[in-house]
């Protein structure tokens, strides 16, 4: 399995997500550039966090229209797996690539924290091995974080088990916030239609490393790896 990271202007999470693939779970993975029209083999694209082309029309809104963003659509179009996180599910949204959309979160103002999300469904690639039942702790920063949808689509996402995670208490404290940005059915995630392209808002690179004191965003690339792989 070979891993990609496409990098715009202004991503900022590219090495990370290169080092919680590489080093943290020893899968091969390199850098795309936002320029290039080969994806170089890559069987797996992930679309980082960051603000791409500095947000200054919609969060994704341009990075949408990079000329590899043509090789990625071709690649979810033939069932290649796809995967974007915060700025990359923006990105996804913004290409079409998933339904719905975000918008700027509630309090309108950026939000920087550690979260609890718990998976919607074992029926998604990166949630198959997970606990339905467990609150996985993922850090989120984002502005435009609100999942916002039509209630047809929603229900097309409950329906076909398209919601990926839902923002959640701590089940071991109960003050804890369910729902930081004001998303709609609390969700944090989502996939298409086909099932092989997904978006979520918080970070699980920020929880691979023992070292930062949060491992809990493993057990999402070892769910990919574990059935990717098989």
């Amino acid at each position: 399995m070979k891993f990609g990271v496409v990098v715009f202007p202004g991503s900022n999470c590219d090495q990370d997500l290169v080092d919680a693939i590489s080093v943290g779970m020893g899968q091969e993975c390199i850098k795309l550039w936002h320029k290039d029209h080969d994806l170089q083999g890559c069987d797996f694209i992930l679309l980082p966090g960051g603000f791409s082309y500095g947000d200054y029309l919609r969060s994704g809104a341009i990075s949408r229209f990079s000329p590899i963003m043509q090789e990625v659509v071709q690649h979810a179009n033939k069932g290649g797996y796809v995967m974007g996180i915060c700025n990359g599910f923006q990105i996804l949204t913004e290409a079409g690539l998933l339904p719905g959309a975000l918008l700027r979160n509630a309090n309108q103002k950026f939000i920087c924290d550690n979260v609890y999300i718990k998976p919607a469904t074992t029926n998604l690639l990166p949630t198959r091995l997970l606990d339905m039942d467990k609150a996985y702790k993922i850090p989120v920063a984002h502005g435009e974080g609100r999942y916002h949808a039509d209630k047809e689509t929603l229900k097309r996402l409950e329906d076909n088990e398209q919601i990926m995670f839902k923002y959640s208490s701590n089940v071991a404290d109960t003050h804890e916030i369910y729902n930081i940005n004001g998303s709609l059915l609390n969700i944090a995630g989502v996939s298409n239609e086909q099932k092989n392209v997904f978006g979520m808002m918080p970070h699980p690179e920020r929880a691979v490393d023992p070292e930062l004191g949060n491992t809990d965003g493993r057990a999402i690339f070892e769910s990919i790896l574990n059935l990717v792989n098989a």
